[in-house]
């Protein structure tokens, strides 16, 4: 049984996407539950209405511990969660496009259906120093991830997706 509710599955290593989850869950407030990516099992998938995934970018592909989410709970939910809506929000350096093509061909064999555009928010980090660095997202940064988890709550709430 579904709970209504929007799964925020979210993994970061120098904050720039924990800032991004933490975001929209207070835009989605109650509608949301936000877990980070090693915590969340299949009965978080199966239970959740909808699914908002947010990850860095590394090395051109999604993070190491959200693929690792995705390994885990594929099997186990496929077949059980078609046509449940999703959204992505990526923090990149420069990018972001390799991890959002990978986690829309996972969401593809799920067969969920996206229903925002990706949000890819770009820190500019090229540099080591730069990409190992702890990240500040900017207001209007933060205003864009909070907007994001509202709509999409606010979307499973009223039924539209």
């Amino acid at each position: 049984m579904q709970s209504g509710k929007l799964l925020i599955a979210w993994h970061s290593r120098t904050g720039a996407s924990r800032a991004m989850a933490h975001s929209a869950a207070v835009g989605a407030g109650d509608g949301s539950l936000l877990l980070a990516a090693e915590d969340v099992c299949a009965d978080h998938l199966l239970q959740a209405a909808g699914y908002l995934f947010v990850c860095p970018e590394n090395l051109a592909t999604m993070s190491g511990i959200m693929k690792d989410m995705f390994d885990r709970c594929y099997y186990p939910v496929l077949g059980k969660i078609e046509g449940r809506p999703y959204a992505t929000a990526i923090a990149a350096g420069s990018d972001g496009e390799g991890a959002q093509r990978q986690i829309d061909r996972i969401a593809k064999g799920w067969r969920l259906k996206r229903v925002a555009d990706p949000l890819i928010i770009c820190t500019e980090a090229q540099q080591p120093e730069d990409i190992l660095r702890e990240k500040r997202l900017s207001g209007h940064q933060m205003v864009q991830c909070r907007q994001l988890g509202e709509a999409l709550a606010s979307g499973l709430e009223m039924g539209i997706f």
